[in-house]
Parts: structure tokens; sequence; C-alpha cells
């Protein structure tokens, strides 16, 4: 088969009426052809391109480096530009938006001269979606990382203005006043930022707004050409945002530097991003409403309680030297039988009706508050105690005042108690805190009235208030520490087992005795902490102690009711012996009498599960409280503990004695180990061993010990002990005065 005769006529003729734009170059760089598709691509006729330089079809700010790119390219013989295709932007004769996707070819004639043809396809309407795309990819992002309103304003404009160069992209919102409020104006001359700001819509241009949109164009260029042409603008793409409900809620505009011309991109872009500036309008009117029912009570519209401590806590903070102010909070007296009587809708109204009436009588600069129930707080500044009374006694007169609530009319009273920065408190909560104290104080007094705080009656409060402080912070660095009692057999004085107490050194406050901050732990809700520490702290002893050759039989570790609640406490009493590889047996669990007391099930259940693990499970503090014998039949202890107080008059009090003794045959029946508490007298001890009591505790023996000096202790225990004879007789008083003596001499007495 012979090659087919491609004449030039006949690939020219081809080449014409391709529907891609083809032109072709010669070895100087100008056009020798140009088809019909590449006059309606430019926008040119051919006899004005022919035998021009290829730069007339190449953007404006290219053109002046383009022949030496071509020419670099033709001279290196490397066709790292032929075969491959590549997105050119430009504008057409008419200022029409173009984008195409342009491949070349190359040819070298016999005479070794290089031409090239390019073949532009017009891919204006894909690139111009791909970028809206891109633009709503990443806005969506942004909302849905909870972006603020402002930098997603931000984001928005950059973006837009990147791919429409020469423009000023800009965002407002129209606020609940009709202003005009500039979200985001990167590039926007400051000046006609200013004069767009200053502009306030009425409802009727909202109107005309909503139903027509070219509206926007009069307000926000019309009105300013002038200004906008002498900053460089000179033309204006906008289209108001309207949310999904119809509410127009803010204009997006497109400022241009030079006359677009036909260039429909501007507007096309700017109609685009229409839904994304309404989705974020309608996120951050979500987010405002969310903001606000976390700041403001939804009956009155005061601030709620989280509100006013960060009010307070700024008014505290405050640099101008001048922070004196008063706190007012003021409850109704008898609100209860006002809200039975009325039911909830109508007490409802009453309460906004006393919101009102608090608004009515404060000045600018009062912060007013409804923190809960029919408790409000005000706020005043700068006002010392003259001015206080004055204005509690306003507030009182006010509240009194007759109120008609539905067919009731009602006449009431409050209560209000006052405290004042900086006298009663460094902060917001201890200022909250002495005002309610105060509060209390002048409902016991008789309602109807106020009273100051008192710093003496509000101590305890703030005492709470820093030990609580203090002692999270002290448990979360470590600062707490264990101290151990020995307890030994009445009979023959081995040791039996120890009892950890816990004790807290604060570098500031100093030592802080338990039953402070065992109170503190309780009402602060950190006790159990307190005691998931302890049972860790006393099983690391334990095997510390074994390791160094220190035998203790047992380590007793209390716990607050709390604990027993939590039926997951078994669960962690057996992982901290089976991670320390100790027997159960080591571990004593103690309790107190208001968990003999809980009837729950739970309860029950913890306890049994403890005991059934084969750890002990001592009653602390038997007989100090409303100890039941029944109870004390069903629960599964193994040891009671009588009371130190028991023990104090014990020597001389027959009728303690009569109890002491009949707690010990309670026990011995029931097969548990009677401890007694509190002992220190050779007396004390005595009696106990002739009443048969098993085991001792007491500074006769020894005062709660640190680790270390408890094995100390312990050491010189077992050299008294072989000092002794080897069964001391219950009767031998001689030996046990020795005995005494040797204790009493130990140098941790």
């Amino acid at each position: 088969m012979s090659k087919p005769n491609l004449s030039a006529e006949v690939l020219i003729s081809a080449l014409e009426q391709a529907i891609d734009a083809t032109v072709i170059i010669d070895d100087q760089n100008h056009v020798i052809f140009f088809n019909s598709a590449a006059e309606n691509l430019w926008g040119l006729d051919r006899k004005d391109v022919l035998g021009q330089n290829v730069n007339v079809l190449v953007p404006a700010q290219q053109r002046s480096g383009h022949d030496a790119f071509v020419n670099r390219s033709r001279a290196s013989g490397q066709d790292r530009i032929v075969g491959t295709s590549r997105e050119v932007e430009f504008t057409r004769s008419d200022g029409e938006y173009i984008c195409g996707e342009l491949s070349l070819s190359k040819v070298v004639t016999h005479d070794k001269r290089v031409f090239f043809m390019g073949v532009m396809k017009n891919v204006t309407n894909e690139s111009q979606q791909r970028k809206i795309l891109i633009l709503q990819n990443d806005v969506l992002q942004a909302l849905a990382s909870d972006m603020m309103i402002q930098d997603v304003a931000d984001l928005l404009c950059r973006r837009v203005e990147s791919f429409v160069p020469g423009t000023v992209a800009v965002l407002m919102l129209i606020t609940a006043d009709g202003q005009l409020r500039v979200l985001s104006s990167p590039t926007l001359p400051k000046r006609y930022r200013t004069s767009l700001e200053s502009l306030y819509i009425s409802s009727s241009e909202l109107e005309k707004l909503r139903v027509d949109p070219n509206y926007a164009t009069r307000l926000v260029w019309d009105s300013y050409r002038s200004l906008g042409i002498s900053l460089g603008l000179q033309q204006c793409f906008c289209t108001p945002v309207c949310t999904r409900s119809g509410q127009v809620k803010g204009i997006f505009a497109l400022y241009a530097r030079e006359d677009q011309g036909r260039n429909t991109w501007p507007q096309r872009i700017v109609d685009s991003c229409i839904p994304f500036c309404a989705l974020a309008f309608e996120q951050n009117a979500t987010q405002e409403h969310i903001s606000h029912l976390a700041n403001f009570d939804s009956l009155t519209g005061l601030l709620n309680r989280s509100s006013v401590h960060k009010v307070i806590e700024s008014m505290i903070n405050k640099q101008d030297g001048n922070r004196q102010f008063a706190i007012f909070m003021l409850d109704i007296d008898r609100f209860r039988d006002i809200n039975d009587a009325l039911g909830h809708v109508y007490a409802d109204q009453f309460l906004v009706e006393i919101a009102a009436r608090i608004r009515a009588i404060a000045l600018d600069g009062y912060v007013i508050s409804r923190s809960g129930g029919d408790e409000f707080v005000v706020v005043v500044p700068n006002c010392p105690t003259k001015e206080a009374t004055e204005f509690a006694e306003r507030l009182l007169a006010t509240i009194a005042k007759p109120m008609q609530i539905g067919q009731n009319t009602l006449t009431i009273s409050c209560s209000i108690g006052i405290s004042t920065y900086p006298d009663n408190g460094p902060d917001s909560e201890s200022l909250l805190s002495t005002a309610d104290v105060a509060l209390r104080q002048a409902k016991e007094n008789g309602r109807g009235t106020f009273r100051f705080a008192n710093l003496e009656k509000n101590q305890v409060a703030q005492d709470r208030l820093v030990l609580g402080s203090a002692l999270r912070d002290s448990l979360a660095k470590g600062m707490l520490n264990l101290h151990y009692q020995p307890q030994v057999r009445t009979h023959t004085l081995e040791l039996s087992g120890v009892e950890a107490l816990s004790r807290w050194h604060h570098p500031t406050l100093g030592n802080i005795y338990p039953s402070r901050f065992i109170a503190v732990a309780e009402e602060t809700g950190q006790i159990e902490a307190i005691g998931r520490w302890s049972l860790l702290e006393a099983c690391r002893q334990i095997v510390k102690w074994d390791r160094d050759g220190i035998h203790v039989p047992t380590v007793a570790v209390n716990l607050s009711a709390v604990h027993f609640r939590n039926r997951a406490l078994p669960e962690h009493i057996a992982a901290l012996l089976k991670d320390h590889d100790l027997k159960p047996a080591r571990l004593t669990v103690e309790i107190t009498e208001s968990v003999m007391m809980d009837n729950s099930r739970d309860t029950e259940e913890v306890l049994q599960s403890i005991r059934n693990l084969g750890c002990g499970l001592s009653m602390d503090d038997f007989g100090t409280g409303y100890s039941s014998l029944s109870r004390l039949t069903r629960l599964p202890l193994t040891e009671i503990k009588i009371d130190r107080s028991f023990i104090n008059e014990f020597e001389h009090d027959t009728n303690a004695q009569a109890v002491t003794m009949a707690v010990i045959g309670i026990g011995s029946r029931l097969g548990m180990t009677v401890v007694t508490e509190g002992v220190e007298t050779e007396q004390q001890w005595r009696l106990l061993e002739e009443l048969n009591c098993d085991v001792m505790q007491g500074y006769l023996f020894a005062k709660p010990l640190a680790p270390d000096d408890l094995e100390k202790w312990v050491r010189q225990h077992k050299t008294i002990r072989e000092i002794m004879p080897t069964t001391p007789s219950a009767k031998n008083v001689s030996d046990k005065k020795i005995l005494a003596h040797c204790f009493n001499s130990l140098i941790f007495q």
C-alpha cells in the first residue's frame, strides 16, 4: 500500500477546521497560522495577528520575557514544554476572562529551522468550577472546625482575591440594629472601610435587598463611587447574603482595581460565595445563641451564675486602682409558698417582675444576675458601707411593693447578704460565699432585712476554700504522707499491726491536722482520691518493709463512707494486692459507724466482697455514735476498735470500765479482735489485760511514726523483747513496769 500524500494544503485545511484554537509560529516567533477557533478564543481578527510576534496573545504581564523564554527552549534543543499541557489564564480582547489548556508541538525543517504549533482548548468553565469547589471545600472545613466567623471571612476573602487577581473582597454583616459591620477586608483601603461601617440600613432597605439583589450595588458602591475611584477601585460586584429563612444578614462584595468589561468571572464567584457566607452567618448566629444560653438566664435575661463570676473576676483584675465594690445577694422570703400556691407559670412571671424591679433601680455600671431559683446578685462598683446600706434599703422597699400576678395581689419581702471587695475575700468564689453566709444570717434574724458579711463567722467558709484548693494541689504534687502507729498484743506486747494515718505539711500553711483536712476533703469531693492514695501508699510501704527485713503483720487504712458506695472498690483493692504481690491478710480496711449504719445493698455487697478477698474489716471508733448491735452481727467484721474517749478516765470511771468490758465480751463472742485506742498509762494497760483485751494502741507504746522511724521502733522493740522474761506473767507487775519504762525511754516518744 502506498504512503498517503499529505500536502500542505490538506494539513492547513484540516487545522483551519479544528475546534480548538491552533497557532503556529516561525523561528522568529511570528504568528504564521491562526485558525477560526483561535479568533473566537482570543477575540482577535487573524489579519491583526498574522505576522505579529506571538506575545500579542500572551497576558500583558508576561510579554516582556516571552521571547527570551521561547528562544532558550529553541536553542537548548530540549523539549521540556513540548508534548506537555498546562493551564493558561488571560483576558480576551473584550475583557472576558479565559482559561485555556495549552499543548505544544515542535517541527524542525530540513534547513534546521524550528517552528512551534500551539493548540489551546477553552477550559474556562471547568477551571472556574474547580476553583469554586476548592473554595467550597476550604470554607466548609473551616466551618466544621468551629472557626470564628472573622477567621472564616478572612479565609474566604483571601481565597477569592487569589482566584480573581486585582480585586478586593469584602464580607459585611448587618447587625441587629442595622449597622453594616465589615467582618473581613484584608486589602480594602481603611477610608473606604470606615465609610462602609458608618452606614445604617433601615428595615425598608433590608426588604429592597431581599427582593432586588442589585440594590446592594447602590448601597456599597454607587453611594461611595468617587471615594472608591480616588482609592484605586474601579468597579464593584456584590450580592446580599440571605439565610434559608429569607432574612438578609449581610453583603459580599468584590471591588476591582481595573474595569472588567465583559468579564463575568468576578460576578460568578461572588454569586457562588453567597451560600457559604449564609452558612457562616447561620453558624455564627447559632454559636452566639449557645453562648447567650451559656451566659444568660433564659427566663429573666439576666446574667447567670457562671457569668457573674467572670464579671467579678474582671473587676478584681482591673488595673485602674479603683476596684472597691459590693455584692448584694438577694433571696425572696418563702418563695416556695408562692411557687406552690400559684404554680410554675405564675411563679415564673413573679421572678420576671422581680428582675424588672431590680433593673429599675440599678444605675449604669451595676451588674445584675439571677444565679438560680429565686436568688439574685447585684454587683455595685465604688460602693462604701454607707452607700451599700442605702442601696440595700432601696432594694428591700422596691421588692416589698404590692405585685399583681394573675388574679393575685402579692406583698412579699426579701433577705439580703452583702459582701465587699477587698474586705471579704480575694476572689469571686469567696465573695459570693461570704455574701451567701450573710444572707442566711439575715433569714435567721427574721427575714425582710439585710446583713453585712461578718469576718469571724465567714472564717470557717474561707478556711474551707483555702484548704480545699491547697489540698487539691498538694495531693496532685504528692505532698501528703502516711505515718504509722503501732498496735501491740496486750498479753505478749508483740507487734500486731499498724494503723496508717494521713499527714499533711504544707510549705506555707504548715502542719495541718487530719481533723481539719479530712473534713475539707469530704466537703470538696477529694476524700475518695485520698483513700485511693492511702491504699496504694500502704501497699508500697509493706513491700519496702519486707524488703528491709521489717515484718509488719498488717496495715489498717481508714476509708470514708463514700468509698463503700463505689462497687469498683473491691476490684481496686484486689488489683493493688496483686500488683504488690501481697497476701490479703496484710491489709485491713477500717470503716466508720456511718458505714455501719448504711443499710444500702451496694454498701453491704462492697463490704462482703472486701472480706471475701481475705482482707480484714475493722469497725473504727466503736461506741461513739449510734452503733447497732444487730448490724454488728450482720456485717463481715474481723475487728472492732474501742474509741479513746472510753479510756481517758478509764482508771477511775467504773462506767467506762463496764462498757469496755461489755464491748470486749461482745467482740470475743463474735470472734472479732478487739483493739483499744488511746492507751497512755501503765494502769490502763494493766486493766485492759485483766479484761482480756486483744490489742492496744496508744502513746504508751508509740505515737504515729514516719516509715523510717517505725522501722527503728520495730528494731528497738525487738531488742526490748529480748531482754524481757520469755513468758511474762499477766500478774508480774514488776516485769511490766520495766517494759513500760523501756517504751517511755524510746527516742520516738
